[in-house]
């Protein structure tokens, strides 16, 4: 009878610091564990900007006095607002209206040859709505006179014209009182608008909800 040969014994090596597979699982790990920490510590991290104080306007330029610093945590839109590390811009202007309180966004900046609305006073003894301030968006119609009728029909001459400032006071004799707002008004529609002040049209305005503020 032959005996059966002898079976393999199979032997558990111990592992090895040398062993590539070992150094591989421990770099995973290292690496996992540092990106963690990296989101927590980045999630966490506050950046100081400015913010408006109390509001700027277009062609405005950028001051310590309409300026405040404000921590905010934005980690990746950081880049799109004004940072207090580098310091407030010499040169530039609001060319859109920035809100009270809001940050300063870097695509809100720009020079003045950038600036394609000019503000123009108009003078209002009609009623306005609370709605229309600052931001505010209007329909500026006119009406130009008339020998028959006074007027013609009135025409819309601008169409979400934003509102810059709005000022309320009286007449010379303290009779009525009249409100001046302040318009920003596109440069290919300045003619038409100085040219019906100066042939003393009437000049009312409605405000367009539709349109939102800037």
């Amino acid at each position: 009878m032959v005996a059966d040969p002898p079976v393999p014994v199979a032997r558990l090596k111990r592992p090895s610091w040398k062993d590539p597979r070992l150094l591989v699982g421990l770099l995973l790990v290292l690496v996992s564990v540092a990106g963690v920490v990296f989101l927590v510590g980045s999630a966490d991290r506050t950046t100081e900007v400015y913010a408006a104080r109390d509001g700027i306007a277009v062609g405005e330029a950028l001051t310590a006095a309409n300026v405040v610093r404000a921590k905010v945590r934005l980690g990746e839109t950081e880049k799109q607002y004004l940072t207090v590390e580098e310091g407030l811009p010499a040169g530039v202007v609001a060319i859109q209206r920035i809100g009270k309180d809001q940050l300063i966004p870097r695509g809100s900046l720009g020079a003045v040859d950038r600036l394609d609305r000019k503000p123009v006073a108009l003078t209002i003894q009609d009623a306005l709505p609370s709605q229309a301030v600052a931001g505010a968006r209007v329909d500026v119609w006119v009406a130009q006179p008339d020998a028959r009728n006074g007027f013609g029909e009135p025409t819309l001459l601008l169409n979400a014209a934003e509102i810059a400032e709005v000022t309320t006071g009286s007449s010379t004799l303290g009779s009525t009182r009249t409100t001046v707002l302040m318009v920003l008004v596109p440069d290919s529609r300045m003619p038409a608008l100085l040219g019906a002040q100066a042939n003393d049209a009437r000049i009312a305005v409605v405000w367009n909800p539709g349109a939102g503020p800037s």
